[in-house]
């Protein structure tokens, strides 16, 4: 491309850093396979402590470790019933993600020639 084509080219927003640092965050929590397998799990239903740990063969603390970083990160949310905390997925973003990145991971490889 010339100098004069590159002048055509409309201004492209760029998104604020503060906003991409907290997407990454985001990204950052959801790249551990650990949490990803807890954030599946809670995609199908509410679930506690006990019952994650239970499903994926791991010890307490582990999970818990996990959950509380999944929370700081805001992708997930906690409810208390007596002794137990219940976790669900905090919205309907965190689920899409989840899909997609499911959905992605599962697509054949490609040559990284073809388009």
């Amino acid at each position: 491309m010339s100098d004069c084509e590159h002048a055509k080219i409309e201004k492209i927003e760029v998104a604020d850093s503060e906003l991409c640092e907290r997407a990454a965050a985001i990204f950052r929590a959801l790249g551990d396979p650990n949490r990803l397998k807890l954030l599946c799990l809670l995609s199908k239903k509410e679930l506690c402590v006990s019952e994650l740990t239970q499903i994926l063969a791991d010890n307490v603390p582990a999970v818990s470790q996990r959950l509380k970083l999944l929370k700081l990160e805001r992708l997930v949310k906690q409810r208390r019933q007596g002794k137990h905390i219940f976790y669900r997925l905090a919205d309907a973003h965190i689920q899409l993600l989840i899909e997609n990145g499911l959905a992605h991971g599962s697509e054949p490889t490609t040559d990284s020639n073809e388009e």
